[in-house]
């Protein structure tokens, strides 16, 4: 099974992520958590181009590619293999980051997206999205303090650099997403208590490991 996680910056991905890897296996599920940018070795160089906050003047279509570059190789060396051992992989971050940042957030045609991520996917697109929607504002917030905390703001902090009218476009984005793939993507509200927001998930794997 291939799980996927996303959302604005701050939703609390890596948190719930934690909580899921805890309770399938639990279930005595195998599991491997992965992210993008940077779940594969050349992934890890893309990822210190793409995050850090002294590249703002990547152009939409160099942040295009890098991601998707990232993202094939993340699927040929790591996502499929470890699905093809029988584990449960959970990943911070898929395709549809992409379409929504690049496309709802840069302004880039989805249509296209949406064809250009089937060549790097090969094929290969989450059994399950769990979509963590929070106020833009909030998630902001929660991201910087994160960052500074973990003294990332540099290495990590091109996106938070964003003006808060992209993070609410993003935001929009992935709602808009998310009604037209409901039967893949699941909204949470990850404005409620860590313990709350894993409920919620709960329920949804619940229903995907039942069906």
């Amino acid at each position: 099974m291939f799980i996927t996680f996303e959302g604005i910056e701050g939703t609390g991905k890596t948190t719930q992520i934690a909580k899921v890897e805890k309770y399938l296996t639990s279930l005595g599920k195998d599991v491997l958590l992965t992210l993008e940018p940077g779940g594969s070795r050349v992934g890890q160089e893309l990822r210190k181009m793409l995050l850090h906050v002294e590249n703002q003047d990547i152009t939409p279509q160099t942040e295009l590619f890098l991601y998707l570059a990232d993202r094939a190789q993340h699927v040929s060396q790591i996502i499929r293999p470890n699905l093809a051992a029988g584990k449960v992989v959970l990943c911070d971050r898929f395709a549809d980051s992409t379409i929504v940042y690049q496309g709802f957030g840069r302004g880039l045609d989805t249509k296209v997206l949406q064809q250009l991520n089937d060549v790097a996917v090969d094929g290969l697109w989450p059994d399950l999205t769990i979509l963590l929607d929070i106020d833009p504002e909030v998630g902001l917030q929660r991201a910087n303090s994160r960052n500074l905390e973990e003294n990332k703001t540099n290495e990590e902090g091109r996106f938070e650099a964003e003006h808060i009218s992209f993070h609410k476009r993003i935001r929009e984005g992935y709602l808009t997403w998310a009604a037209l793939n409901r039967d893949r993507v699941k909204v949470a509200d990850a404005s409620a208590s860590p313990e709350k927001v894993f409920e919620q998930i709960k329920d949804m794997l619940d229903a995907e490991v039942s069906s």
